[in-house]
Parts: structure tokens; C-alpha cells; sequence
């Protein structure tokens, strides 16, 4: 069984990490793989935005470029900079990327510490394109 409580609490310690200069909106993600390691991963911005990097996918391409291609779940929260963090649903880029690495049943977890919610990627993400298309 996951610990979503532990996964959260290590989202929320990646959000400190956040560099977000410009929206001064603030995310973090902790992926765990189905070994049990977790990869964190914050949103990285850019005066360009769109070389800008969200969380989720930090965390995955950190996990990927480990050699790590078996995920459990993710957790993920954010909000402004000075206030908690919070509910927060990956942007629909992060939702391809993680179909890309995960199955339907994945599990996104969104919220904070005291009050979770858990969906799987096939509610997120109900039409995906993957490379079962191709």
C-alpha cells in the first residue's frame, strides 16, 4: 500500500525549491517507482516561459535519466509562493508525458498532507494518446 501522507510531504519539501521568478507559482512532485525509490521535482522557469519545466516532469526525467521505468504514483501540490500549497492537477504536457511512462491505473495524488486525493491517470487523462496508437 502507498504512503500518500509520506509521498506529499515529500512533494512539499521539492516545492521549496521552486524557481518561479516570473508566476511566483510554486509546485512540487515526488514520483515513486514500483522499487520504491522516490524522485523529486520542482517547476523550473524561464524568462522565455517556454523553456519553463514543470515539477511532474522533473521528477520523471529525473527518474528516466536513472535508468527508472517502473512508476506507482505521484504527488503533487502548489500554489503562490506565500501561501501553502494545495490542490494542484498536472497541466495536460505533464499528462502526456506521464502516459508516455505510465499505465492507466497510475496514481496522481493531489491535495496536501491532511486532505488527499487520489485519481488514477485514466481519469486525468481519460483520451489519451500513447504508443498503443502508433
Amino acid at each position: 500500500m502507498t504512503d500518500y501522507k509520506s509521498l506529499m510531504l515529500q512533494a512539499q519539501e521539492a516545492r521549496k525549491k521552486s524557481y518561479s521568478p516570473y508566476s511566483h507559482f510554486c509546485v512540487g512532485a515526488a514520483l515513486l517507482t514500483k522499487s520504491g525509490k522516490i524522485y523529486t521535482g520542482c517547476n523550473i522557469e524561464n524568462a522565455a516561459y517556454t523553456p519553463t519545466n514543470c515539477a511532474e516532469r522533473t521528477a520523471i526525467f529525473k527518474a528516466v535519466s536513472e535508468g527508472e521505468r517502473d512508476f506507482e504514483a505521484m504527488a503533487i501540490v502548489g500554489g503562490r509562493a506565500n501561501e501553502k500549497g494545495g490542490f494542484c492537477a498536472p497541466c495536460g504536457v505533464c499528462r502526456q508525458v506521464i502516459s508516455e511512462f505510465c499505465e492507466k491505473d497510475f496514481e496522481i495524488v493531489l491535495g496536501d498532507e491532511e486532505d488527499l486525493k487520489v485519481y488514477k491517470l485514466s481519469e486525468l487523462l481519460p483520451f489519451s494518446f500513447s504508443k498503443n496508437d502508433l
